[in-house]
């Protein structure tokens, strides 16, 4: 199975709020946390991060888990497809700032999504 292997990040704005992704490489939870503390607070501001990772637990099976933080649209979902869709280990997280517009469930998970895709495709390129 294919894994991120490098950072890759991108930014997206919908209706003035801010979307912030990044495909991470991550091979356990652990990376995984550290990761989300490093993005926190980076983005301290920020009022969502949300994420998805596949990765390998200590037996060297794949283990899913995906985040909304509080976000409507269910996009850590949203993350976790992609990442399936395209068979890779490692992590997708999008920390959003609010810009003052509600966005409607349909409207924040395509957003995560686009912004996290775009982390990946940028890498492929």
């Amino acid at each position: 199975m294919p894994r991120i292997t490098e950072l890759s990040e991108h930014d997206l704005t919908e209706q003035r709020s801010r979307f912030y992704a990044a495909a991470v490489p991550a091979a356990t939870l652990e990376d995984v946390k550290s990761e989300l503390a490093r993005r926190k607070k980076r983005y301290h501001k920020a009022r969502h991060h949300c994420w998805a990772c596949r990765v390998r637990d200590e037996n060297g099976q794949i283990v899913e888990q995906a985040r909304d933080d509080g976000e409507v649209g269910r996009p850590g979902m949203k993350l976790l497809e992609l990442l399936r869709q395209r068979d890779l280990e490692g992590l997708l997280v999008v920390s959003r700032f609010f810009g003052g517009i509600k966005l409607g469930p349909g409207g924040v998970g395509r957003a995560f999504r686009d912004a996290a895709f775009g982390t990946l495709e940028s890498k492929s390129q």
